[in-house]
C-alpha cells in the first residue's frame, strides 16, 4: 500500500528533515520525493510504502501538520489518487 503526502509552504528550514524523521519513527518507508522551491514557497510530494505503517492516514496528517505547522499538508492513499486521476 502507498499514499501520497505533499507539503506545501513558505520555505523554511528542516521541512524535509522534519517530515523524513516523521515517516522514520512510524515506519513508513519513502520510495519517492520531489521537493522545489518557488518564488519563495516550498512544494514537495513524497510517494510513501505505508504497508507497516504504525497509524492512520488521518493520525499521519496530524503529525506531519505538528512538526510544520505553517505548512499545508495532504495525505492521499494510492486508491484515491489513483480513482481521481482514471479517465
Amino acid at each position: 500500500m502507498k499514499a501520497f503526502i505533499t507539503v506545501i509552504g513558505h520555505d523554511t528550514v528542516g521541512v524535509v528533515a522534519k517530515v523524513a524523521a516523521l515517516c522514520s519513527e512510524l515506519n513508513i518507508n519513502i520510495e519517492d520525493v520531489t521537493q522545489s522551491i518557488l518564488q519563495g514557497m516550498f512544494a514537495m510530494i513524497m510517494l510513501v510504502d505505508i504497508q507497516h505503517m504504525e497509524c492512520s492516514l488521518d493520525e499521519l496528517k496530524e503529525s506531519i501538520l505538528q512538526e510544520v505547522p505553517t505548512m499545508t499538508v495532504h495525505v492521499m492513499h494510492e486508491d484515491i489518487f489513483n480513482s481521481m486521476h482514471r479517465i
